[in-house]
């Protein structure tokens, strides 16, 4: 959840150049269309990322898949997007959508800078499924070590009461007279 958080923090400030346009006074600004198409790669995918913000885990991958189908840098990083939001999605294949855009020499510098943010959030996902999947394990083997004290402690305990058992029977017994 902290990687959504951090993603949408990300993108909000690649978006801010755009919204500082659009911020003029309004003496300078035009009458502009009910629908303005975004002016930026960045403002695509900041308005992208709000649309993908409250689906379901089914609709993102939907979403996703429908845009694995365009090849564009652009279609790329919103279906990489989806799969981030995405708890179940497979790291690798976000990085598989990202990774040629983000080692572009001559690409969108805003659609590198998105790739490069994808990167890392699918590499921070990756190694906190590492951790999670380790300690897991460990708390396991922990359980595991607890239920062997736990039952040779019983054992001890087990033996402890007969010999116990065993000094009373004896301490009962009526001493032989001479």
């Amino acid at each position: 959840m902290k990687a959504g958080r951090a993603m949408l923090l990300a993108l909000a400030l690649c978006g801010c150049g755009a919204l500082d346009r659009s911020q003029a006074p309004a003496e300078t600004r035009t009458a502009a269309p009910a629908a303005v198409a975004p002016r930026s790669v960045a403002e695509a995918l900041v308005a992208h990322l709000a649309h993908l913000r409250g689906m379901n885990e089914a609709a993102l991958a939907t979403e996703a898949a429908r845009h694995r189908r365009d090849t564009s840098d652009a279609g790329r990083l919103k279906a990489a997007l989806a799969l981030a939001l995405n708890p179940q999605s497979d790291d690798r294949e976000i990085l598989a959508l990202v990774d040629p855009i983000a080692r572009k020499d001559n690409g969108d510098r805003d659609a590198r800078a998105v790739a490069g943010f994808l990167q890392v959030i699918a590499g921070e996902r990756h190694r906190m499924r590492e951790a999670a999947a380790a300690s897991g394990n460990r708390l396991r083997e922990e359980h595991r070590l607890h239920e062997a004290q736990k039952a040779r402690a019983d054992a001890l305990q087990q033996k402890l009461d007969a010999l116990t058992d065993l000094e009373k029977s004896l301490s009962d017994r009526p001493t032989p007279s001479r």
